[in-house]
């Protein structure tokens, strides 16, 4: 079942992950007026808009006071999984607009959620999603993968030997 809201601001908007290091699961959280919505994404996705928020950011006067990050709130339900994210900005309303997309089998239209930001709260959402992103597991210095407490089969080493914490 397809649905598209617009959040012309928010009230709340958080990003952050349930489970350990390794497994895992990203979520991001909003809400405007009565309207709450929890949605699925990916760690590469977080990170992405982590960078590319910090990109907008950098090209704009600097924010005004930054709040404190936001918790997941619980009990949520996943209402479905981001499959793409659009950022882009209006200079006309100072606003940052994030477009999340869901994936549709066949001729089904997406589900999408369309979110107005202030600078503030795009500066709070990238540095929030940057450090979920760097509080991960450590990377193999070798290949880059993330690394398991008893190792992981490094491509670099032809399995010859894993590398471990």
């Amino acid at each position: 079942m397809s649905s598209s809201r617009d959040f012309p601001s928010v009230d709340y908007i958080a990003v952050g992950t349930i489970g350990e290091p390794g497994k895992r699961v990203f979520l991001l959280q909003a809400r405007y007026l009565d309207d709450f919505v929890t949605l699925k994404v990916e760690k590469s996705q977080v990170a992405a808009l982590a960078h590319h928020l910090g990109e907008i950011l950098q090209g704009l006067s600097r924010p005004g006071h930054l709040e404190e990050p936001s918790q997941i709130l619980t009990p949520y339900e996943i209402a479905w999984s981001v499959v793409s994210i659009s950022i882009s900005y209006d200079e006309n309303d100072d606003r940052i607009y994030l477009l999340f997309e869901e994936h549709q089998a066949g001729d089904a239209e997406p589900s999408s959620l369309q979110i107005a930001l202030s600078r503030e709260q795009a500066a709070v959402i990238a540095i929030q999603s940057a450090s979920l992103v760097a509080a991960g597991r450590p990377l193999c210095p070798l290949c880059g993968f993330p690394l398991d407490a008893d190792g992981h089969a490094c491509p670099k080493t032809n399995g010859h030997r894993a590398p471990s914490l």
